[in-house]
């Protein structure tokens, strides 16, 4: 067997993405730069609680919302009609939290920061002067920027009878709602229903909320502009980045379904880049396949159907896990769900570190520990106090430690192995003081095998796609993946 991969240990840095969501008119894609999204630095310090800590509370309250039911949503399939014309844009590292992108809103076009969501559909963004937006990251209500919808001569408010007013809405609630739903702009006396306004929407997401208003309104890029495309202009949120989300999950509101796109594809910029305008990740909008040394993972659809939310994630044939070469048993979960919804593997741009049920975790956990020999001590300071484990202390005076791989194996034979700095980060303030396994898990809901609980197994984050090429291939239904370097200047 192969010698453990040795890992440097860089300084902390974590990583998210913006990109703007263009197609143009020319044949050639279209790329949008990638940031990354980190918590606050000074706001983590002022609180006493390590960057990493808060990381691993928000990749846990993401993987306990995706897994979560909600009978109050309404799913729905549909066509945006448009045609699929390459485009790509340049995704850049910020320091409060996520991917995001620049999208263009508007005539004329407004342009917006944008969160790369894979795990939701519902697009919104920050909306008027007035959006309000409580114990969020961004350092003042003045920084936060907004879409002004009466800056924009083609924006509108969606009707009740509007199909896209049951992306947010339950057809039944509708009947109720829209009756005493308030009148659009301009609208005489309200002499009809189908005059009245879409009521207004709330989003629950791990950590926060959104709610507002839906809206339609031109989506712009270079030589290209998609009338109608329908998004949430929100009034408040509650604990969001300074900024609005992309959905780019399955079904109809999402951002693929709308532009009619067959693929898109990203490249997640590595963690050390954060903040620097000088480089950038992509976002690509259509395009070809991703090329030689492409691997490609059957994406299959959820057992519980179009039932929301599990009908919007991007469900993937897993086979195994390895750690150090070697299989671990896992429960029969964490390969498929059950029509309950229970179950299976899911990618997600929205979730930072990579999240295993219980069951999953702790066969995992058990295989690193094994792996790692005795040769390094547990550090139960940095476990404690970061929410990650198993935490191992870095030896007085080393540069580097040597660590079992891990790697997700897939239908059909593919095979993805992580590069060390991808499921191990190193923690302590000042000086490194260990490294841990930047996975997390709810130990109270669902460890034993009577108590699975519900959701997904297995939700594979971000951190672990840093320099990973990833194509959605959504006419083929396929996921594909290579390891590349995702930086690139932007011209």
């Amino acid at each position: 067997m192969a010698p453990p991969p040795l890992f440097p240990l860089p300084p902390l840095l974590i990583l998210l993405v913006i990109v703007p969501l263009f197609p143009t008119a020319a044949p050639t894609a279209t790329t949008l730069p990638l940031y990354r999204h980190l918590p606050h630095v000074a706001e983590a310090v002022a609180s006493h609680h390590h960057p990493l800590s808060r990381l691993a509370a928000a990749s846990l309250a993401r993987a306990l919302h995706l897994k979560r039911r909600d009978p109050n949503h309404h799913s729905q399939k549909g066509s945006g009609g448009h045609p699929s014309v390459p485009a790509t844009a340049a995704l850049y590292p910020h320091s409060y939290g996520g991917y995001a992108f620049t999208a263009s809103l508007g005539t004329p076009p407004q342009p917006l920061p944008v969160l790369l969501d894979t795990g939701s559909h519902l697009t919104w963004v920050p909306c008027t002067s007035s959006y309000e937006c409580r114990n969020c990251s961004s350092p003042s209500a003045s920084a936060v920027p907004v879409f002004h919808p009466k800056n924009s001569s083609s924006s509108r408010l969606v009707g009740c009878r509007n199909p896209s007013c049951q992306w947010v809405h339950s057809a039944a609630n509708l009947a109720t709602k829209c009756r005493r739903a308030p009148c659009s702009p301009g609208a005489a006396n309200c002499p009809a229903a189908a005059s009245n306004v879409c009521p207004p929407y709330a989003v629950v997401y791990g950590s926060g909320s959104t709610a507002g208003l839906l809206i339609a309104d031109t989506l712009r890029a270079p030589g290209r502009a998609v009338p109608g495309f329908v998004l949430g202009c929100s009034l408040v949120s509650v604990h969001q980045p300074p900024s609005g989300l992309a959905g780019f999950g399955r079904g109809a509101p999402s951002v693929p379904a709308q532009l009619g796109l067959p693929k898109f594809s990203y490249c997640l910029l590595s963690r050390r880049f954060d903040d620097n305008a000088a480089v950038s990740g992509s976002l690509v909008l259509g395009g070809t396949g991703g090329g030689e040394g492409m691997q490609y993972v059957p994406l299959v659809k959820s057992a519980a159907g179009d039932k929301l939310p599990y009908g919007v994630y991007y469900y993937l044939a897993l086979r195994g896990v390895t750690v150090g070469g070697k299989a671990v048993r896992l429960p029969a979960r964490a390969f498929a769900g059950n029509a309950a919804g229970s179950g299976g593997t899911i990618v997600d741009s929205g979730t930072t570190f990579t999240y295993l049920d219980p069951t999953v975790f702790q066969p995992v956990a058990d295989a690193v520990v094994a792996a790692v020999g005795g040769r390094y001590k547990r550090s139960k300071d940095a476990e404690d106090g970061l929410g990650l484990h198993p935490c191992f202390a870095l030896p007085q005076g080393a540069r580097s430690m040597a660590l079992p791989e891990l790697s997700f194996h897939f239908e059909g034979g593919a095979v993805m192995q992580l590069p060390v700095e991808n499921y191990f980060v190193v923690a302590g303030r000042g000086a490194v003081e260990a490294i841990c396994l930047a996975v997390v898990t709810d130990f109270g809901g669902g460890s034993g095998a009577g108590n699975e609980g519900s959701g997904p197994a297995i939700i594979l984050g971000s951190f672990q796609q840093q320099n990973y090429l990833v194509e959605y291939d959504l006419e083929k239904e396929r996921l594909g993946f290579r390891r590349q370097s995702c930086t690139s200047s932007p011209s």
